[in-house]
């Protein structure tokens, strides 16, 4: 049997002895796109977070291609082929968005027999608005930006799986509609293994036939977008709107 692209199973994780995660099971295939969402609160951040190595993980296993990552420092998981997009997006205040964009290059990126295939001119074709604001600093930068830029330093580093944190978040409907286009671009062109957490449930189910639910630290949901799509009251129903 091929080994899944991402795999966790039986995770438990949280901050310290504070657990979120429990018993959390769930398998992603080479090139599949799959969307998380739930209420706030619910641990879709803590999981993303757990895959990169940034929570305490009591115990199961998370391995991408056949390599086991449960310990491994967040540095060697990126090598290993994880790349994230944080909620937060933390980019360099104080660098050039070309600056920022070479710093997450990894070795063979920049040039020469080993190249890769994303670059720094890469990402600029993937987003022109930032080509344009290549010798600005990260400060500088508005919000949808300071996203776009946050998605091509995570691709600088070549990854096969590309994990993703509300990039939505407090953006314009028109920027958001740009990025929707970026991932899609990602998905469908670059054949890049994509999940998606985001609070927006129509882009998440514009973005993935397959989505899957949150609810207190489990998933309570996997299976096709469309069947939530068409029935709002069940989709209130699996994220716990109104319920205890």
């Amino acid at each position: 049997m091929a080994e899944r692209t991402l795999a966790l199973e039986a995770v438990v994780a949280g901050y310290g002895e504070t657990v979120v995660l429990e018993d959390l099971c769930l398998a992603l295939d080479e090139g599949e796109s799959v969307s998380l969402i739930g209420r706030n609160g619910v641990g879709k951040s803590t999981l993303l977070a757990t895959v990169m190595g940034h929570t305490t993980l009591h115990r199961g296993s998370i391995r991408s291609g056949g390599i086991e990552l449960a310990r491994l420092a967040p540095h060697r998981r990126a090598r290993a082929g994880l790349g994230y997009v944080p909620q937060e997006r933390e980019v360099f205040a104080s660098l050039t968005v070309l600056e920022n964009l070479e710093v997450a290059a990894q070795p063979g990126v920049r040039g020469g027999a080993q190249a890769r295939r994303w670059s720094a001119a890469a990402v600029f074709e993937l987003f022109p608005q930032l080509a344009e604001r290549r010798t600005h600093r990260g400060n500088q930068l508005s919000g949808g930006e300071q996203q776009m830029l946050s998605i091509g330093r995570a691709l600088m580093g070549n990854p096969s799986v590309l994990l993703m944190d509300e990039p939505s978040e407090g953006l314009a409907p028109v920027i958001v509609e740009q990025l929707a286009r970026a991932l899609r671009r990602l998905r469908d062109g670059e054949g890049l293994t994509i999940l998606l957490v985001e609070q927006n449930t129509r882009v998440a189910l514009d973005f993935s036939t397959r989505v899957l639910v949150m609810n207190r630290g489990r998933i309570v949901y996997d299976g096709p977008g469309a069947a939530l799509a068409g029935d709002r009251a069940r989709l209130d129903d699996l994220i716990g709107v109104g319920g205890g």
